[in-house]
């Protein structure tokens, strides 16, 4: 493990060190400590959530040099790097009932209606709350009342069904590292990610790696950094392609090739195979078993979008609103990049809780994207919004202000619970606004958080259609919102999908990776993506 030997630290990602901060701030709370040293620590928490900021190698006065975290949180961070914890988490969790460290990840549940629940109702765990829920014994405690008891219900319910479940982008690069790894020391063996990794699927809970002989390399520390266990499928070297495509493909998938009739006699690499089923190359995120087969029997499958294709990122938030980095880090992060142009998006007057732009720093900003478009050649900052879809379905802002942006993302962040009816209602609305470009996030799902509200993905597709507006592909890795599966009736319609990550800092920007893996699964073209549009087509498309 000379590798592992030469790092002094555990490699936690900016994701784990996020998480044990909150888990600090909240158990804190939990417990009735310092409020002023717990909003340090939430703070901190909140920030490098934005942030993801890359700790690998970082000495402890570099990290404290970082915006909002300071010499304190900085010791923890590096206490977290050197040791995996540290000594206040460790008494923290020593004191607490494992079941209810476990509640405090039930959504609309805070630390202090924890402790009510814990030291009123005697509950130590998500099963005995839930009974609680199912025989009204919430009702009784102060601050609890039928609808809150309901809305725990749900959370518990969803939570529960989502155990053991991944987002993707948490998993692929500690994947990659271990793959990377192993081969280094054993340069003779074939490896490959099979089934839902494979295929990109944006929720993983069964991980597999094919290899075509035994693995002697020590892993096991790599392994304690992979959530999920992985199933190793052994091989013998020449049946590795004929085994990679039975591994990568669902078995509705397996059926429509006719796979069992396909002779196992060694192939140099998977294309070979579905040219010898007589069938166009299908990629590996396409083996899903939906229309793909079909497709490829007439070599109809078109050339999947890559992530070169893409000639700007829009949706994209600053220092303006509730981002990281200012619009000139921002732009000038984009423009390194390779990019032509960068769609300033943030947030509208109604969003409060996230800084949103009053009219006054709306013209502000669009005064500050003028002056630093002059500094630039051959790349262009659009002046955007992304205007809160108010209750009604209107834009955020008068006509006179909505008509000043080149280009508007239009999103619901509030009001969250609906009806189908009422959702699909509602996003019409504001598609038919004539200033809206982007739907952006149409059904505001956060993967393995919450399910978004329904909508009638017809009908709101259908009005795109009609009104020239694009469709976004959401690419943060826990929205990936429009789901791929709509993606299909998008280009049905003609509806454009405009790749987005939803940017609130530089590092945001490489989301866009995300993005583009769902939409390949969606068959996406590079010919039906807003933002693989040049400037000036872009410009055309906005003016429709």
């Amino acid at each position: 493990m000379i590798w592992l030997s030469q790092k002094p630290y555990y490699t936690m990602n900016s994701d784990q060190i996020t998480e044990a901060l909150e888990i600090t701030a909240k158990l804190m709370e939990l417990h009735n400590e310092n409020p002023f040293k717990i909003k340090s620590i939430a703070v901190a928490a909140y920030r490098l959530d934005k942030l993801r900021y890359d700790f690998d190698g970082k000495t402890q006065e570099e990290i404290s040099a970082i915006e909002g975290i300071g010499k304190s949180i900085a010791s923890k961070i590096n206490e977290l790097l050197t040791t995996g914890t540290t000594k206040e988490l460790t008494e923290l969790y020593e004191k607490t009932p494992v079941g209810v460290i476990e509640m405090l990840g039930i959504k609309g549940l805070g630390p202090k209606k924890i402790r009510q629940l814990w030291l009123e109702l005697n509950l130590e765990s998500v099963g005995e709350l839930l009974y609680a829920c199912n025989e009204n014994r919430l009702t009784a405690l102060k601050g609890f009342g039928e609808k809150t008891q309901t809305a725990i219900k749900k959370s518990i319910e969803f939570k529960l069904s989502n155990n053991n479940k991944f987002h993707y982008a948490s998993l692929e690069k500690p994947i990659n590292k271990l793959i990377e790894f192993i081969s280094e020391q054993q340069s003779d063996l074939q490896m490959a990610v099979v089934g839902q990794l494979a295929r990109k699927c944006e929720i993983i809970d069964k991980m597999e790696i094919l290899v075509d002989g035994e693995i002697s390399t020590d892993i096991s520390s790599l392994l304690k950094l992979i959530p999920l266990k992985i199933n190793f499928i052994l091989c013998e070297p020449a049946e590795f392609f004929y085994k990679y495509v039975e591994l990568t493909s669902t078995p509705d998938h397996l059926d429509k090739i006719n796979f069992s009739g396909l002779d196992s006699t060694e192939f140099f690499d998977d294309e070979e195979i579905y040219s010898a089923l007589n069938l166009q190359y299908i990629e590996p995120e396409l083996r899903e078993g939906l229309n793909e087969v079909d497709l490829a029997l007439n070599h109809n499958i078109p050339k999947l979008i890559e992530l070169q294709d893409l000639k700007g990122i829009l949706h994209n938030h600053t220092t303006f609103s509730d981002g990281v980095h200012t619009l000139a880090e921002m732009a000038g992060y984009c423009k390194d990049l390779g990019y032509e142009y960068l769609g300033i998006c943030d947030h509208s007057k109604s969003a409060f809780y996230a800084n949103g732009l009053p009219i006054e720093k709306v013209l502000e900003q669009q005064n500050e994207i003028h002056k630093l478009n002059l500094t630039f050649s051959g790349f262009t900052v659009l002046k955007g919004i992304e205007s809160d879809i108010l209750n009604d379905g209107s834009l955020d802002y008068p006509v006179e202000i909505l008509k000043t942006f080149d280009f508007i993302v239009a999103s619901v962040h509030s009001n969250l619970k609906m009806s189908e009816e009422k959702a699909t209602e509602r996003l019409i609305k504001a598609i038919e606004n004539p200033y809206t470009s982007i739907l952006g996030h149409p059904t505001g799902r956060l993967l393995l958080a919450r399910p978004g509200y329904p909508i009638n993905h017809k009908k709101v597709i259908d009005a795109c259609a009609a009104n020239n507006v694009s469709m976004e592909l959401n690419a943060h890795p826990y929205r990936l919102d429009i789901d791929w599966r709509w993606i299909w009736y998008c280009l049905e319609k003609n509806v454009k999908i405009s790749i987005n990550p939803d940017a609130h800092h530089r590092e945001g920007f490489h989301d866009m990776y995300y993005g583009v893996c769902a939409a390949r699964k969606g068959m996406l073209s590079k010919e039906f993506c807003l933002n693989a549009l040049n400037l000036e087509e872009l410009k055309k498309e906005f003016k429709k």
